[in-house]
């Protein structure tokens, strides 16, 4: 795979610790692995696929067994039918209390994009959020956020909903594709406590709210959870460990969903960063299809 690569972009590969090998002529050279290599379908182009908006639908009624999380049915709440819009879904998502999650939260952490009447082509699902994103009530509030954002920037991206501490990156103007970042669930569970299939499938409802305003063109999904719920349609497949989900387009909902690393992860195991940045490009690739 090659790309035009500019100065920042490298700076930014540096962070997240690939490295890039630059010949004469100027074109980064980025080799995936061979499992790795997109397989081509029949399938329709994917702008096609997602040019109508996602209807918001009732989440579902459970979710794919997986060893930590066994399958369990529930009764799953929707946001109100009358939830056109971010103000009204960010006010009923604070105001949840459908499940147990909301005894502990600090806060909900599903933030609204600094231009409410913005559709990205990107969309990134986390997993749970953390003590940092529940302090904060935001996805991707810590260090890995921090890394996502040298992610994104990496191929030419910043976040549609950007911390309210976040600084402006200097030099960098406003790009041509904005990534709208989430979490699977909206609440922090308890310290030690294990997210139960219940917990994933009600806020699913909410998920499928935020992709209804965003419109997204490709979901990114980082971490387990994030893959149970996405790829749930399919419960042999979601129940998969990630790296034999990587490499292979999926769809939630008509959208189509790139599985990678969470940024958590990358940091506790740097070898995995030049997979993450496959994971990236294949991503990219699919949009420019």
């Amino acid at each position: 795979m090659t790309l035009e690569l500019d100065t920042r972009q490298r700076a930014m590969l540096m962070e997240m610790g690939v490295h890039v090998w630059l010949p004469e002529s100027g074109v980064a050279i980025l080799k995936a692995p061979a499992a790795l290599a997109p397989q081509r379908t029949a399938a329709a182009p994917l702008r096609a696929a997602v040019a109508q908006p996602v209807a918001p639908v009732a989440p579902v009624a459970s979710v794919a067994a997986t060893r930590a999380a066994p399958s369990v049915a529930t009764d799953a709440v929707a946001p109100p039918a009358a939830s056109p819009d971010w103000a009204t879904l960010s006010g009923t998502v604070r105001a949840c209390q459908a499940c147990g999650l909301c005894a502990g939260r600090q806060h909900t952490t599903l933030l609204a994009p600094a231009e409410p009447l913005l559709t990205c082509d990107w969309m990134v699902v986390g997993d749970v959020p953390d003590e940092d994103e529940d302090h904060a009530g935001a996805p991707f509030a810590g260090a890995d956020g921090l890394l996502l954002a040298n992610m994104l920037r990496a191929l030419g991206l910043q976040r549609a909903n950007p911390l309210p501490s976040a600084a402006p990156v200097a030099g960098n103007a406003a790009p041509a594709l904005r990534a709208y970042v989430s979490n699977v669930l909206k609440c922090h569970p308890a310290r030690g406590a294990m997210v139960q299939a219940a917990e994933l499938a009600q806020c699913a409802g909410y998920l499928q709210r935020e992709i209804a305003l965003v419109q997204p063109k490709l979901i990114l999904s980082m971490g387990r959870f994030a893959n149970q719920l996405l790829l749930g349609e399919t419960p042999e497949q979601a129940a998969l460990p990630l790296g034999k989900l990587r490499g292979t387009l999926h769809r939630y909902q008509g959208v189509p969903v790139v599985v990678t690393y969470h940024p958590k992860t990358l940091m506790r195991n740097s070898a995995d960063k030049a997979k993450a940045w496959a994971d990236l490009c294949l991503a990219a690739t699919k949009l420019e299809t």
